[in-house]
């Protein structure tokens, strides 16, 4: 297969995803994707016309959001009516599937350059805003696959797997003064853009989320997130969510919820994008590869307990590479819940200094459809820093998959 490049990868900065208060609630979803892909084109000075097709994340796709994002983008952005769109929906893993995607498109020879990554307005169309819950509201697949909602599950992975409240807040604690320390020492700065209103002032410039004040008191005072949701009725008998986890797990007993608002992902509003190409594109377009792909993988886990497939996805990665998890430098697991990176991190034996080096979207915000996309250029960026060879982008996903790319820095 010939080999598939990473030209670029630039990302808006996270804004706080509460509507009338982050500071990009007032930007339509498409005009973010858009101001990311000029950017991008400006930055490389690159001519659009090259570019065979856009592909992008997005798991809310209603409102200002459907009606596909990926292509009213191109339009927005006054790209070619050459250029097409498509929107992609696989979950939190939406970005990173749409840099899948086209790493797939541009390998298998059938196109020559992709635009990939994604978009998620949180502020705008709010999680829940299909209306569809997990399971799409069929009830025939919920009698024999029940599926509780993610904190649950993040609750019962703590429970089964020993992870406690102090193990959870420690994490995240280190999370915000990670993406502190690299917000301070300018290494988001390659990637990261001024996001701007029409009359072309900035409206952010830096990531909105953080809160670099937090201590393990702060995070200690916080309540349990998930524990009401827990004992929430929803069976025909009055079971409860904590009695379907118990349903499939009984040897969980009674569940330990331990994950907060301060040890789980930031709901936040952002973009990010990156351009994959062959060789040739290249050559044709005057540009230096950055990186290449080497691997990319999916997996799926039982639904039930739904986050733990990112060690597999991250195994089935490694093995198409030839690799193994120590020859990886830097790896990125999306902190959609502490307990996620920790129990993948003990699974595969991965050090805790390789891991998020610079924080996660417990610090950031998790953008959902934007977030593999912008964490494959954390990556890269920090590659490239350090002067790191390999890195390794994972997520977790609803419904019980993972997801995982391998990339290798030219």
């Amino acid at each position: 297969m010939p080999d598939v490049f990473i030209y670029d990868a630039v990302r808006t900065p996270r804004g706080r995803g509460k509507a009338g208060k982050g500071a990009l609630s007032g930007v339509h979803p498409q005009e973010l994707l858009a101001q990311s892909l000029n950017h991008m084109a400006e930055r490389l000075a690159l001519d659009k016309s090259l570019v065979d097709d856009v592909v992008v994340g997005c798991v809310s796709q209603v409102k200002e959001q459907g009606a596909c994002i990926a292509r009213n983008a191109v339009l927005a952005a006054r790209w070619p009516d050459s250029v097409t769109g498509v929107t992609v929906n696989r979950f939190c893993g939406s970005g990173l599937q749409a840099i899948n995607f086209a790493a797939m498109g541009v390998g298998s020879g059938f196109q020559d350059a992709v635009v990939a990554g994604g978009v998620e307005s949180m502020s705008r169309v709010p999680m829940g805003s299909d209306e569809a819950m997990i399971d799409g509201l069929n009830l025939a697949l919920r009698a024999h696959t029940p599926m509780v909602p993610q904190g649950i599950s993040a609750d019962l992975i703590a429970t089964l797997d020993g992870f406690t409240r102090a193990d959870v807040d420690a994490f995240a604690l280190e999370s915000q003064q990670r993406a502190h320390l690299a917000t301070e020492e300018g290494r988001f700065q390659r990637s990261l853009f001024d996001v701007v209103d029409a009359a072309g002032e900035v409206l952010l410039d830096r990531d909105e989320h953080m809160r670099p004040g937090t201590t393990l008191e702060s995070l200690g005072g916080l309540r349990p997130a998930f524990e009401r949701l827990g004992a929430t009725p929803v069976g025909p008998q009055g079971e409860t969510l904590d009695d379907i986890a118990r349903l499939r797990y009984p040897e969980a007993g009674a569940l330990s919820h331990v994950h907060t608002a301060g040890n789980s992902s930031g709901i936040v509003d952002g973009a990010a994008v990156v351009l994959l190409g062959s060789a040739a594109f290249g050559e044709r377009a005057g540009l230096r590869p950055r990186a290449r792909v080497r691997a990319l993988a999916t997996a799926g886990a039982e639904p039930v307990i739904m986050l733990t497939a990112p060690a597999p996805a991250s195994e089935a990665a490694l093995a198409q590479a030839g690799m193994s998890a120590g020859d990886i430098d830097l790896w990125e697991i999306n902190e959609a819940f502490a307990v996620v990176p920790l129990q993948t991190m003990r699974k595969l034996g991965i050090p805790r200094d390789k891991v998020n080096v610079n924080g996660g979207a417990i610090a950031l915000g998790h953008p959902l459809g934007a977030t593999g996309a912008a964490l494959l250029g954390t990556a890269l960026d920090e590659l490239e820093r350090e002067g790191l060879q390999t890195a390794l982008v994972t997520l977790c996903i609803g419904g019980g998959m993972g997801i995982a790319t391998i990339i290798e820095r030219c």
